[in-house]
């Protein structure tokens, strides 16, 4: 991400040769200094903040994508609800690892009711929706497999939703939870 922290500490020091560390505390440059430097901490917090939100979804893709390498061409729903039941099914190990290290009579540890939510969040969504790729239809699953693991590369893809009930329904991208 670009810095602009740089290009103002240059600009100072162009103006005054090697007095950065000198300049007043309520100077124009010592200002210009902060903004900069509260600019930086403000895009990095908003990136922290979007890669947070957008990490489930890659993840969820990165399996999938594994999967369409191993598989022929396209997949049909019920192939496609198979996956979904599968991915569903990646942390049950570690959940189960997690209670059996419990002492009997004493709560949940933190990562063991973070790791619950994100699953019964996750069964939540496939109970109304399951957003994915769509892939039953062969040039999706193409641009599937050649997918770079970027968010921003998703959006030539067309993305559905396949409830547990067996119903399939165009979605869109970026994903909007349906709860």
């Amino acid at each position: 991400m670009p810095s602009s922290v740089p290009k103002v500490t240059k600009q100072i020091n162009k103006k005054k040769p090697g007095k950065l560390g000198a300049l007043h505390e309520n100077s124009r440059d010592a200002k210009r200094l902060r903004r900069a430097n509260a600019r930086d901490d403000k895009l990095n917090r908003v990136a922290a903040v979007r890669a947070k939100k957008t990490e489930p979804f890659l993840e969820r893709i990165a399996f999938l994508q594994s999967a369409a390498q191993e598989h022929r061409n396209t997949f049909s729903l019920r192939e496609m609800q198979s996956l979904v039941e599968g991915f569903l099914k990646r942390d049950e190990d570690a959940l189960a690892e997690l209670q059996a290290m419990r002492r009997p009579g004493r709560p949940a540890s933190a990562g063991q009711d973070l790791l619950q939510a994100k699953l019964d969040l996750e069964q939540k969504e496939y109970n109304s929706g399951f957003w994915m790729p769509d892939l039953e239809d062969e040039p999706n699953v193409d641009r599937l497999r050649q997918w770079n693991g970027e968010w921003n590369s998703l959006d030539t893809m067309v993305f559905v939703r396949i409830t547990r009930a067996g119903k399939k329904h165009a979605s869109q991208f970026p994903p909007h939870r349906e709860n």
